[in-house]
């Protein structure tokens, strides 16, 4: 029986690209050089692909070794960049600057995390200040507490400011708190760069 005859096929090296016979089925380079090419570029992809399941597995042990105190400072970030963006509209809850100042905004507790460890990740308590009044005059409350009573009603500073309940936040907790503000985070970054104004209601 005679043999076909194979058909040309088209180097895979993507700077040749010449067409040639194969001597074998699975031969995918013209010649010795374009083989030595497809050769490396195997062994560069294996160790990108090795390189990059160590970089998994050093996050996964990483992760393991995180405490419950790494996991809330990490939700706690999460959730100062959502305020932060939730009143970007407004000015500095303490004293007269607008939205417009150009300095740096924080996220300002109305009891602070030391006092009201329970209520660190309420959203009640939390509201966007000035550097100058969160960092240098301790939240500015003179100020601060009408201006809250303003923003959501007596009742509930008055709710925020009588709470004494006994909250642990455990690490499975604080990680789901972490996603989903970082979902509602990325949200909130989407619209601003579309150009849609977004008001938290």
């Amino acid at each position: 029986m005679i043999a076909k005859p194979r058909k040309p096929k088209k180097c895979r090296v993507p700077e040749c690209g010449a067409s040639f016979v194969p001597k074998v089925s699975f031969q995918s380079w013209c010649s010795p050089d374009c083989a030595v090419v497809i050769a490396r570029n195997k062994q560069d992809r294996q160790r990108k692909s090795l390189a990059s399941i160590e970089r998994r597995e050093i996050k996964v042990r990483k992760e393991k070794l995180k405490s419950r105190a790494d996991h809330a400072k990490e939700a706690q970030a999460v959730i100062n960049r959502y305020v932060r963006l939730r009143d970007a509209h407004l000015g500095c809850i303490s004293c007269d600057k607008p939205a417009s100042w150009g300095g740096q905004w924080h996220c300002s507790h109305f009891r602070s995390v030391g006092a009201a460890a329970h209520l660190r990740f309420n959203l009640w308590n939390m509201n966007k200040s000035c550097s100058q009044c969160n960092a240098h005059l301790s939240g500015n409350i003179m100020v601060y507490r009408p201006r809250l009573v303003e923003k959501i009603g007596a009742e509930k500073v008055a709710w925020l400011e009588c709470n004494q309940d006994l909250v642990r936040h455990e690490i499975p907790y604080l990680k789901r708190l972490k996603a989903v503000f970082t979902k509602k985070v990325k949200r909130i970054e989407q619209r601003y760069e579309r150009g849609q104004s977004w008001v938290a209601m």
